[in-house]
């Protein structure tokens, strides 16, 4: 099996499902007394919010690489970063990056091209909402991406930031999300909705949603299982 490389902290949460997933994924595979080599490089989700708002990308970049070369370093045959925000400078990482990245994105997008879906929502922080990364990869295979209007997309991130991000769930941020998706599939017809940031399953699953669910880090996790489970 190969080696996992995380880079975590994006946040602590998402971190924590990340690692549990993976470690019993592997193991139901393969059974018995089987875990698989995973390190983890934590880092500050609020530095990176802040290098993202302030159009540091240059930084970004370097800050994320120095966690890749570390665990490129402890021997990882592959990464992973475990936020769906960081991806914004993914393209810069891989070409940078001395061992692969499987990339959330690609990951989902694939996804949804296997389910056939045509038109989705889009909820996560208000970098992924607005910035383009998230959405040319479906794009390209003719899925549109719808995201909510300026209100409901600053409740969004704000819910995010300062509820999900430190593990708080309420039932009163569950109905707003649910207000919000009702509103995006009355306004734009959207078939189902990604949770675009990795601490949106804390709250939303299918079974609370009026919507299926496209969960972003369930996606992922099933690609990096796959990965491991290849020969190094």
């Amino acid at each position: 099996m190969k080696k996992l490389g995380m880079v975590g902290g994006m946040g602590p949460e998402s971190t924590l499902s990340y690692y549990r997933d993976i470690v019993f994924g592997v193991n139901a595979r393969v059974g018995a007394d089987v875990f698989p080599h995973v390190a983890i490089e934590s880092l500050s989700v609020f530095y990176i919010q802040q290098l993202i708002r302030e159009e540091r990308m240059a930084e970004l970049t370097d800050y994320l690489m120095g966690a890749i070369t570390n665990l490129a370093r402890c021997g990882a045959d592959f990464v992973v970063l475990t936020a769906n925000t960081a991806h914004i400078v993914f393209d810069r990482l891989q070409e940078q990056s001395p061992v692969p990245l499987i990339s959330i994105v690609d990951a989902t997008c694939r996804h949804a091209v296997r389910q056939g879906y045509r038109r989705l929502g889009l909820l996560g922080t208000c970098f992924t909402m607005e910035r383009d990364f998230f959405k040319e990869p479906f794009r390209r295979h003719g899925i549109e991406i719808v995201v909510p209007e300026a209100a409901d997309r600053e409740l969004v991130n704000q819910r995010i930031s300062t509820e999900l991000e430190f593990g708080v769930i309420k039932e009163e941020t569950l109905a707003e999300f649910q207000q919000i998706i009702e509103r995006m599939r009355a306004r734009d017809g959207i078939e189902g909705v990604i949770l675009g940031c990795t601490e949106l399953p804390l709250l939303l699953n299918d079974g609370n949603m009026p919507l299926p669910c496209l969960d972003t880090v369930k996606i992922h996790v099933e690609e990096i299982i796959r990965e491991i489970m290849k020969r190094s």
